[in-house]
């Protein structure tokens, strides 16, 4: 029995770990990412840094939250947002920056999740 609690356990674990990842599939997500990896920020800031509109990042923000990988406190009628865990995220998209450079950004030319994938599902949702 304890075979079959371990594959649960495997599978449990394998699918958090798509969640997290999911997190991180967007590139106005990385964005924003990286922004909050310099300090706190409130969304009118990361509007102006980033060139995004209001509505995109602030949604972009509660996914981020809802996955645990950022924090907000109030000030004033604003929210400042940061990173939850800084060092663990930071670390983490080094060693992706690091696999990119390893196999020359391949996963790019991936028929499923690469640049043509994603400009199809734009032009789809378009």
């Amino acid at each position: 029995m304890t075979g079959a609690a371990d594959s649960l356990d495997e599978a449990a674990a394998l699918s958090a770990a798509a969640c997290l990842f999911h997190g991180f599939s967007d590139p106005s997500r990385l964005a924003i990412l990286r922004h909050l990896a310099l300090g706190e920020h409130r969304v009118v800031d990361l509007t102006a840094h980033l060139g995004l509109a209001q509505s995109t990042v602030s949604k972009h923000l509660a996914c981020l939250k809802d996955c645990g990988l950022v924090t907000s406190r109030p000030v004033g009628r604003a929210s400042m947002f940061a990173l939850a865990h800084s060092q663990a995220v930071m670390d983490l998209l080094a060693a992706a920056e690091r696999v990119l450079a390893l196999t020359g950004d391949a996963v790019t030319l991936c028929p499923n999740h690469g640049i043509a994938a994603v400009h199809a599902d734009a032009h789809e949702e378009a």
